[in-house]
């Protein structure tokens, strides 16, 4: 039972361990989303000479214009974002830096308190996390102790529990403000197409990870009681018949005493009755028994 118990908590460790790096890993990365964004392209200049719209005058006649005829997607440029739950940040078109911006102050006004609902459980999320990986190791180290393991187990899913309820609201509604920031948010960030990313990706496997280890520390406590039940159950029956041997063989010791006793003494009462009823020689009076035996034969 120990041994089974150990490895059950092993596996809830685990699995509680890589939900808590996966969601600190998810919470402070910015790749929840990824896309690119359609930006028109800058005017040229001596520093920048491709992927530009040349608006300048002819150098041999200055009053001649030259026209762009790019038409289309071809006045764009298509770069590449990637936005978290804190920052996002796109290429700058004019050098190969990136700018970074607040996403808080991209969702629009009507869903920032959806975001920080969101952030704040997240957090929550992380947090109960850690508590139920840490009661999870206090009953690894008091594996010995049944009760006390029973409680820490009790303790440590229902954390675990609540942990991945509030992970999957915050991942929720995440998704919904990102929706509909794609639609109002502001013109010069909106993406042109996106996709989920491997940050969002991570942060389904930690929620997937914690309900398992919730499952795990669930199905450990419950096997935890039926066993110690049983154990409980068939320790009290081998009681039971212990103090039935015990009295049998005591009540079987004391019928076979009595039963000793009364051979003993019955015994002695018949010979005594014997002797009583012997009569002796010399006191019989044959003439007696003479005159007798005539008034029979007459």
């Amino acid at each position: 039972m120990k041994t089974t118990r150990r490895c059950r908590s092993l596996l809830s460790i685990s699995l509680n361990f890589f939900a808590l790096l996966f969601s600190i890993t998810a919470f402070i990365t910015t790749y929840w989303c990824v896309g690119t964004q359609r930006v028109p392209k800058p005017k040229c200049s001596k520093l920048r000479t491709h992927q530009c719209i040349d608006y300048g005058v002819n150098e041999t006649d200055p009053n001649k214009v030259v026209y762009s005829w790019e038409t289309g997607d071809d006045r764009f440029l298509f770069r590449q974002f990637h936005t978290g739950i804190w920052y996002s940040c796109e290429e700058n078109i004019h050098d190969e830096s990136e700018m970074c911006r607040s996403f808080i102050d991209l969702a629009p006004a009507s869903e920032k308190g959806m975001l920080w609902l969101s952030l704040v459980s997240e957090m929550l999320y992380i947090v109960l996390l850690l508590v139920g990986f840490s009661l999870m190791c206090l009953d690894l180290v008091h594996s010995s102790n049944v009760i006390d393991g029973l409680k820490l187990n009790a303790f440590a899913a229902v954390f675990t529990v609540l942990s991945g309820l509030l992970g999957m609201v915050a991942h929720v509604m995440y998704t919904q403000v990102f929706q509909v920031t794609v639609s109002l948010g502001p013109p010069d960030w909106r993406p042109y197409n996106w996709v989920y990313g491997w940050s969002f990706c991570m942060a389904w496997a930690s929620f997937t990870c914690c309900m398992g280890a919730s499952v795990t520390t669930l199905n450990s406590y419950t096997k935890t009681v039926i066993e110690f039940r049983h154990k409980r159950k068939t320790f009290e029956q081998s009681i039971r018949e212990e103090n039935a041997r015990e009295a049998f063989g005591y009540y079987r010791e004391r019928s076979l005493q009595s039963i000793s006793k009364s051979v003993e003494v019955y015994p002695s009462q018949s010979l005594k009755s014997s002797r009583k009823t012997l009569i002796p020689a010399d006191s019989l009076d044959l003439s007696d028994i003479a005159g007798s035996l005539g008034e029979e034969q007459c």
